[in-house]
């Protein structure tokens, strides 16, 4: 697809870099992102990786490239709880031309922060509620959305609710950038995955994914699982 939106990140060589052994450059997909920038799909682009591998990481330092408040909303916002992310990079942010400037950030760990923030009843729903309530008010129409780890707000329902939301995002001509571990959210149609580790950023196919092939074992056989555990 050839349609305004962001096509690259990347990091601004007139400036010094970071020092390379302290946070968050310590962190392979960032490094990456800075040695190599990232390419971003114009539609939508899942991270996954297990706890600690960098995907949240990653979202804030775009979420902070693009003007957006690091702890949840848009621009505009001025949300402040305890201050998780990191120090933003010095990122340039490579548009096409005509590329709509609206975006808005979701992270799990900041929603409660986010309804109270917001208020209009947010703060009064369940934690998935709340999360499908603003992403219904907030993300609309062409723009970039960041959602960080969504799925932990989600009921399988509320996680396939999502999912068509998010496909119908992009159908309006909007990128999203969606870091998960679930593979329901993984298996969103078209989108172009990123697994992130100690290798930092690689393409991958969903049926070839850690995360799907554990997920399929342990609903075939849980028993063979859980046996280790006791």
């Amino acid at each position: 697809m050839d349609r305004p939106g962001v096509r690259r990140v990347r990091a601004d060589r007139g400036v010094d870099p970071p020092p390379d052994d302290e946070w968050p450059m310590t962190v392979p997909a960032v490094a990456q992102l800075w040695a190599h920038g990232l390419e971003l799909a114009p539609g939508a682009t899942v991270l996954v990786g297990e706890n600690g591998s960098g995907k949240s990481t990653l979202v804030e330092l775009l979420a902070q490239a693009l003007g957006l408040n690091a702890e949840g909303g848009s621009v505009g916002a001025r949300l402040r709880t305890v201050r998780t992310e990191p120090d933003p990079l010095p990122l340039v942010v490579e548009r096409a031309p005509g590329a709509p400037r609206w975006g808005y950030l979701l992270r799990d760990e900041t929603l409660h922060g986010l309804y109270a923030y917001l208020g209009d009843g947010y703060d009064r729903l369940s934690h998935g509620e709340g999360f499908l309530s603003i992403f219904d008010d907030k993300l609309r129409g062409p723009g970039i959305y960041l959602l960080d780890e969504p799925d932990a707000a989600l009921s399988f329902a509320g996680q396939l609710r999502l999912v068509a939301g998010l496909l119908h995002l992009v159908e309006q001509g909007a990128q999203v950038v969606v870091a998960t571990h679930s593979p329901l959210v993984a298996a969103l149609p078209g989108a172009r995955i990123l697994e992130v580790g100690p290798w930092g950023l690689r393409p991958a196919q969903w049926d070839e994914l850690e995360l799907t092939a554990n997920w399929r074992q342990f609903l075939d056989r849980p028993e063979g699982y859980l046996r280790h555990l006791r």
